[in-house]
């Protein structure tokens, strides 16, 4: 079980409930066993081919199937993007959260299986894979569109704050800022 992170100060920290990976197939809600780190951080470091997830219910992103399953693996090059579900204990961490950013918005289309959209606001170059070297990037205030978000399960996929996204996933960008 993940434990919550600690920090220096007085304030409380935020406990992970469970973590969302997106795949050409399917949506899986679980939790990484023995997670020492924030999800961004855990993805761009993996080093392994496979994800375990724990406690694992995949959503078909086809047909809305629910399957619940003690375990997983998740070949990690079939993420598309993650969020990690937290319960946030203290105002601090809403306070961060609320804080403006510098991003622009780009919409970011996904050519695979299920095609999709992501729009949202990024960073300067966030999806450029030689700008940080980086996998990942977070988009904030992601709208998904394109799939069908109706099923009870899926439901989750609008109301995320923010997605990791896996750069090299993407087909085509659209950046707002020209």
């Amino acid at each position: 079980m993940n434990q919550p992170f600690r920090n220096s100060g007085g304030a409380s920290a935020p406990t992970i409930v469970e973590d969302l990976i997106l795949t050409d197939s399917f949506l899986i809600k679980g939790r990484l066993p023995n997670k020492t780190k924030r999800l961004s951080n855990l993805l761009e470091d993996w080093s392994k081919t496979f994800l375990t997830v724990e406690d694992a219910t995949m959503v078909s992103l086809r047909t809305g199937e629910v399957i619940r399953t003690p375990s997983v693996q998740v070949n990690q090059k079939e993420v598309i993007c993650a969020h990690e579900l937290i319960d946030f204990a203290g105002d601090e961490m809403l306070r961060r959260l609320a804080q403006p950013n510098k991003a622009g918005r780009i919409r970011a289309f996904y050519n695979g299986a299920v095609q999709f959209e992501l729009t949202g606001n990024v960073e300067t170059g966030a999806y450029e894979q030689q700008v940080s070297n980086r996998k990942y990037f977070i988009m904030q205030t992601p709208i998904l569109r394109g799939l069908d978000l109706s099923p009870p399960e899926l439901q989750v996929l609008g109301t995320l704050e923010y997605a990791i996204v896996r750069k090299d996933k993407l087909a085509y960008v659209y950046d707002f800022r020209g």
